[in-house]
């Protein structure tokens, strides 16, 4: 067995608070990564364009890869808690260049989206107050947003307590608000109260193979469906904050994906029995569809707390995004994959602080930049996500498997959860990866509706990303002369390190 350990001079960094997040805290700041609200406002008409009834199954099939992946978190995190995740573990299996690479989709990830968020919570905060002609202006829209961006980037540089704290606030309401909905709505359609287009739910829904049009339209279906779960790995990019750092982190992110799971199969049915899948033509990538929902079946009052729980959804994910892209710059930084600055911690409030404003503030200029000059351009660097996420939930998925694989046939269970799941997992989100390849290509598929390069935007930026982020690699690499971080080799699991099922000690 090959060996390779951090240079010494990493673990002489301060350090972040130790032990300063619960196992609650990691599921809230999991769940509220994931935007819940926004991000079932966001994709549920075009799932029920794609697939109809069989939403719900849809979600359900998607919910498989994001758990098998979550389980290779979990393992992962046993064997090494350090906050840069994927960049730190695929380095630790598969080598210095896959490692970066992989700290780089994380980054490049974070700073497409969160400007996007905090323009979700800017229009909502405008709709909300009724202030209609502020959300037709891209200025006010704009403005509003980088103020958001700054709020929380601020509460995440004044500690991961009060980070913490303001999500509880906000996961609370979203939860609240989506599931008094739901539970309400589906009243109505039991006791005849629903629209005249409500159908009665029924088990064939959580079918996701029943639906109309075959193999295509569940594929349609998942490239939709497999991102409204992406975030919960945030739990997991805390863990050097938390307290059980080894077990606890990964716990909260298994937790994470079932919680969401949960939310998502009871909106998704309520919404579908309620109005059937006519309505949802006309909202297509159009959010509002829920708060119209909402005040068809319930009154204006509580059309407005969805929407206040859209926006606190979208303004909450603004906030925890920046806490993996951060703590994946300290963790690169700590191994001199980057800059050594970035590896600064506050020394009062124990925060990457550094790569905090870092990443806050390149998500303010890429938002501002492009969403001035296109709008349509950042829906297509938005669609590019895809590619990023696939690539860094695929590259955990193979290097857990990679990384035990000496270890997977000394039991059953460590065969099925150390490495067939995670494998699962790997193997569906490359052919998301790949599928995602071939429809993006087209350049029809974009919102620009031009041609870069012969193939669509959307691949370009997001294939782009990542084959910049491996040149980069090569780059640094051949400066370096192999010396420091690309010096590291691939490493194996020691023995006795894991244990067969999760929660096992």
């Amino acid at each position: 067995m090959s060996s390779t350990t951090i240079a010494p001079e990493a673990n002489e960094e301060p350090g972040l608070k130790k032990g300063a997040l619960g196992l609650v805290s990691g599921v809230v700041i999991g769940v509220d990564s994931t935007a819940p609200a926004y991000s079932i406002a966001a994709v549920i008409a075009g799932l029920v364009l794609a697939v109809g009834l069989q939403t719900p199954g849809i979600m359900l099939l998607a919910f498989v890869p994001m758990v098998c992946v979550a389980t290779a978190y979990y393992y992962m995190n046993r064997v090494d808690p350090d906050c840069g995740t994927t960049f730190a573990w695929v380095t630790r299996a598969m080598g210095p260049v896959l490692g970066w690479v992989s700290g780089w989709a994380i980054l490049m990830a974070g700073v497409i989206v969160i400007g996007s968020l905090a323009d979700v919570a800017s229009l909502f905060t405008y709709l909300l107050l009724g202030m209609d002609g502020a959300a037709d202006s891209k200025a006010a829209v704009m403005v509003l947003a980088v103020f958001y961006i700054v709020t929380m980037t601020a509460i995440a540089i004044r500690g991961i307590e009060l980070s913490a704290m303001t999500q509880f606030v906000m996961i609370a309401l979203q939860i609240t608000a989506l599931v008094a909905f739901a539970v309400v709505v589906l009243v109505q359609v039991a006791t005849g109260d629903a629209t005249p287009s409500s159908v009665d739910p029924e088990l064939s829904w959580f079918s996701p193979f029943a639906a109309d049009g075959g193999s295509s339209a569940v594929v349609a279906g998942l490239l939709i469906a497999i991102f409204i779960y992406w975030g919960w790995d945030s739990a997991v990019a805390v863990n050097e904050e938390s307290a059980d750092s080894s077990s606890g982190p990964g716990k909260a992110a298994l937790l994470s994906t079932v919680i969401l799971l949960g939310v998502y199969l009871l909106v998704s049915v309520a919404m579908v029995a309620y109005a059937g899948t006519g309505l949802f033509g006309d909202f297509e990538d159009d959010p509002s569809v829920i708060a119209v929902i909402a005040d068809d079946a319930l009154g204006t009052a509580f059309g407005k707390f969805l929407i206040l729980a859209v926006l606190t959804s979208a303004l909450a994910s603004t906030q925890t995004t920046i806490l993996p892209s951060s703590r994946t710059s300290l963790s690169m930084a700590r191994m001199g994959a980057m800059p050594k600055r970035l590896a600064a911690i506050h020394p009062s409030w124990q925060t990457p602080h550094v790569g905090t404003v870092l990443v806050a503030t390149l998500a303010t200029l890429f938002y501002v930049v492009f969403n001035t000059l296109s709008q349509n351009f950042l829906f297509d660097a938005l669609t590019s996500l895809g590619f990023l996420i696939a690539f860094n939930y695929g590259m955990n998925g193979f290097a857990c498997v990679w990384y035990h694989r000496k270890e997977l046939t000394r039991s059953v269970s460590n065969f099925f959860f150390v490495g067939l799941a995670p494998f699962v997992g790997g193997v569906f989100l490359t052919y998301i990866f790949v599928k995602s390849a071939i429809d993006l290509s087209d350049p029809a598929a974009s919102d620009l509706g031009s041609s870069w390069l012969g193939v669509g935007p959307p691949f370009v930026i997001g294939v782009g990303s990542l084959v910049l982020g491996l040149v980069i690699a090569l780059v640094l690499r051949a400066r370096s002369g192999g010396e420091g971080f690309w010096a590291r080799r691939p490493e194996v699991v020691a023995p006795g390190q894991i244990s067969g099922v999760p929660g096992d000690a």
